[in-house]
């Protein structure tokens, strides 16, 4: 293709007008919003774990520091449920995003301010504009196209996923370096500018949206406001008088928050699960393949709660006991968080074409088979991870390469059960249910994190050679049930394949 806008033979100023890569218009400006969030968002991500046990930064041990991180990160995907309700009843699609764009730039603004209270304030705002605009950008992607059946959705949704980990790619290099090798506060800030530049031109390129992503497609009536209104109130002030009552007690410490939250994000999943499962309006049908659902959901659980310490327990112990070096050449340790994206634009591609050559032969793999496979390769890496521990308790310095085949293998166990699970869960989705079931598949990300936040404040140590063996065989034989209940399951799925 020439070049990436060219214009169409729609009137100029409406969706359609101009083409990106072929895509209506308005899939640059969402392209460049996920972009430059997902930067802002990797990039803290990226030096969360590094900062809060570094002798410079709030140099916690490393159980605190991963139970904050991992409460965080099950936050973000905990609050995406509530960020949809928002953008179906209150505000619509667009006018989310850009209140949560500003709500995350705030956020790493208050990061940026050198001090311990607001760090966590500003923790706080980034996990909120998080969760309000992680659902309703995809919605406004599918917006772009004229029915489910236009030709080039899938292929949209591609290039905005590609926008997703050109962000996660470049983040952990820019925000990653200044934040080790500059000044902590500094990066936080460079995470602020990312999102202001990402808010910027999704207002000037909002013109370039379809209309319907500024309409509310289910408003709340006035009785329902004053009733969200009256609950909100109540709990919010339960919450003020409880923590004010701990804080003038002199009780209160970190854990007056972490615990809570922690289980919130291990109990939530479970009552929103148990009540789509006791709904009586759901026929048979619609009941076994929630059955089936709940499967891929703990399996799902497990894989996160594993692959997500990519960021909190490899790092910290990428930071203390590994050669960040190649060749002699030395690197950030947040480096290792572009390991992942990289991986994934390189890799992505090859699947979806083994996907299609093995479909074409009637021998692609089921979801079963994929998922079981995605489990045993996550716990492979683990088993890996056993390896440079060994080395690191040897009182040597584990090689770096250790750490990228570790994140290569959990690459490949992502990329066979994250988007099989994303398809899943829209396949099985019960009609009742079809608008809110990719916020519960979120929640199996909620759900891992928030076990690993548990485990953390419980005093588990996850950098220890017998916790890792364990993790490692909790997942192998997660999948390794998934496999041996395969056709019970497959008999539950239905029609589903």
């Amino acid at each position: 293709m020439a070049s990436s806008l060219t214009k169409a033979s729609a009137a100029p100023g409406t969706p359609g007008a101009e083409t990106f890569f072929g895509h209506p218009r308005g899939l640059a400006t969402l392209f460049m919003t996920e972009m430059w969030e997902r930067f802002s968002y990797y990039g803290m991500r990226a030096l969360l774990p590094l900062y809060l046990v570094a002798p410079g930064g709030l140099h916690l041990n490393a159980a605190t520091a991963t139970a904050i991180y991992s409460v965080y990160v099950s936050l973000v995907y905990l609050l995406a449920m509530p960020g949809g309700w928002f953008g179906d009843r209150v505000w619509g699609p667009r006018k989310t995003v850009a209140v949560a764009g500003a709500v995350i730039m705030l956020g790493h603004l208050t990061l940026a301010l050198p001090s311990s209270g607001t760090f966590y304030a500003g923790l706080g705002l980034v996990a909120i504009g998080s969760g309000l605009l992680k659902a309703n950008i995809s919605t406004m992607v599918g917006h772009l196209y004229e029915g489910r059946d236009d030709a080039r959705r899938d292929g949209g949704f591609t290039v905005f996923y590609m926008g997703i980990n050109l962000g996660a790619f470049a983040a952990p290099l820019v925000i990653g370096t200044i934040g080790e090798k500059v000044n902590w506060h500094l990066g936080f800030a460079l995470a602020a500018l990312g999102m202001a530049l990402g808010l910027a031109q999704f207002l000037l390129g909002s013109r370039h949206l379809a209309d319907r992503s500024s309409v509310v497609p289910t408003p709340l009536s006035a009785a329902e406001k004053a009733s969200t209104l009256r609950k909100a109130a109540l709990w919010a002030g339960l919450a003020v008088v409880f923590y004010a009552v701990v804080g003038f007690s002199g009780s209160y410490t970190l854990n007056w928050i972490l615990v809570p939250l922690t289980l919130l994000g291990v109990i939530i999943p479970v009552m929103v699960l148990a009540r789509i499962k006791r709904d009586r309006d759901l026929d048979r049908a619609e009941q076994s393949k929630m059955s089936a659902y709940i499967w891929f959901f703990v399996a799902a659980a497990v894989f996160w709660m594993i692959y997500d310490q990519g960021g909190s327990t490899l790092s910290i112990f990428a930071s203390e006991s590994a050669e960040n070096s190649v060749f002699g050449w030395g690197f950030p340790v947040s480096w290792y968080q572009s390991v992942n994206p990289v991986l994934i634009m390189a890799l992505a591609p090859v699947f979806a074409w083994i996907w299609l050559a093995l479909n074409r032969r009637g021998k692609e793999p089921s979801t079963i088979v994929k998922f079981a496979s995605g489990l045993l390769l996550v716990g492979a890496s683990f088993f890996l991870f056993l390896a440079p521990l060994s080395i690191a308790e040897g009182g040597h310095k584990a090689a770096a390469l250790w750490l990228v085949a570790i994140y290569f293998v959990q690459t490949v166990g992502e990329l066979l059960l994250s988007p099989v699970g994303l398809s899943v869960t829209t396949k099985m989705a019960p009609a009742k249910y079809a608008s809110q079931m990719m916020g519960v598949w979120f929640l199996a990300v909620t759900a891992g994190d928030a076990t690993t936040g548990l485990l953390s404040l419980a005093g588990v140590d996850l950098n220890k050679t017998g916790i890792v063996a364990l993790e490692a065989l909790l997942a192998v034989v997660a999948g390794g049930a998934v496999w041996m209940y395969r056709k019970r399951v497959k008999e539950l799925m239905g029609d589903v394949r």
